[in-house]
């Protein structure tokens, strides 16, 4: 017995010492192998009486099972040490942050939209759309631009091709966005408070001015509305649309057809080493046009000039869009260059919003 439990210790330390498989394969076949030191112990009962085989058959048993028992549990632990060395080696942390891919991005004329639409939400305003091909009524006549006027020529204005001898009133891509506000007062009347944006259409084209661009404009009926209610309105729109409380505006008077009295908006800025920059300096840049609803425009949308009145403005969303990110040419805009689209695209998850900032 004293033999067997030599046996026990030194292949139990040798199993404990091994450092891989290799080494466990070694050592079962030195200790239960067909020639191993156990298995020829057992050859070995044969030859002792009956009573010796009954003390010594069972302890060989138990010393094989026991060392079958140490390998196998080595082998295991020998596996998943060689797992976790695995794991180590080629783990990725999925917790970090990884590369989004880009996919599209929304043009600066698009995003500037909703910039315009959340600011004036805020100021209780809503959307109203038109549509882009309207009459010459629509467009002109009922904003009060007499037949002479020089924007109804065809050197300025889309007209759509007619028949010879087609009685119906003439049709015209829309140079303003303004004959959705007589769609909108015929149909809702007044008060109201609304801005149309979209695309216009006029016959120029440089590098401040393409035959197709966006425009919003702005609509304010109900009783007691003064040119005070207008200034206060555009100053709040460009300090939150540019993000200055330091904004200020310069009213000029000026003529349009459809408002009366009428101003002209000027915001001030100044050009440092040829960078504008809104809100500071001596230099004034205009930037839109408004002035109190003339009393013809409201009767022609259904609306009592006598009971109502209100005021109006229009601005350009393309020329928005280049001040407020430093881009230089608007034909750009329609260029359909990605390379573009991406240096002034933004993410679709960028939502303009008042309390994240337009």
């Amino acid at each position: 017995m004293d033999s067997l439990d030599a046996l026990k210790s030194k292949y139990l330390t040798a199993v404990i010492g091994a450092n891989d498989e290799t080494a466990l394969e070694e050592l079962r076949v030195a200790a239960v192998g067909k020639k191993g030191e156990v298995s020829l112990k057992m050859r070995e009962l044969g030859k002792m009486t009956p009573e010796e085989r009954k003390t010594a058959g069972p302890a060989l048993n138990a010393l094989k099972d026991e060392i079958n028992s140490a390998l196998a549990a080595k082998k295991a632990a020998l596996a998943d040490a060689a797992l976790n060395e695995r794991l180590q080696s080629e783990w990725i942390d999925v917790s970090l942050a990884g590369r989004p891919k880009r996919v599209g991005s929304i043009h600066p004329i698009s995003q500037v939209i909703d910039e315009i639409v959340a600011i004036y939400a805020s100021l209780g305003f809503s959307v109203a759309e038109g549509t882009q091909i309207e009459t010459d009524y629509y467009n002109f006549d009922a904003l009060n631009i007499p037949a002479e006027h020089p924007a109804r020529q065809e050197h300025d204005t889309f007209y759509m091709h007619r028949e010879e001898g087609d009685e119906r009133a003439p049709h015209v891509l829309r140079t303003q966005t303004s004959a959705a506000q007589i769609h909108y007062m015929e149909k809702h009347g007044a008060p109201c408070r609304i801005i149309c944006p979209g695309r216009v259409y006029r016959a120029d084209y440089d590098q401040t001015h393409t035959p197709m661009f966006h425009q919003y404009e702005g609509l304010c009926l109900d009783k007691g509305i003064s040119m005070a209610n207008l200034k206060w309105t555009l100053e709040e729109f460009c300090r939150s649309f540019f993000n200055n409380p330091n904004i200020e505006l310069r009213f000029r008077a000026s003529h349009f057809p459809f408002t009366e009295p009428s101003a002209e908006v000027d915001i001030r800025c100044t050009w440092d080493n040829g960078q504008l920059k809104i809100g500071e300096g001596d230099d004034w840049m205009e930037i839109l046009g408004s002035g109190m609803v003339h009393p013809k425009v409201l009767a022609a949308g259904g609306v009592d000039p006598d009971e109502y009145q209100g005021f109006a403005f229009g601005m350009g969303i393309d020329r928005l869009a280049m001040l407020k990110y430093g881009i230089p040419d608007l034909r750009a805009f329609f260029d359909s260059d990605l390379r573009w689209l991406r240096h002034y695209g933004f993410s679709a998850l960028n939502m303009p919003n008042l309390q994240g900032g337009v």
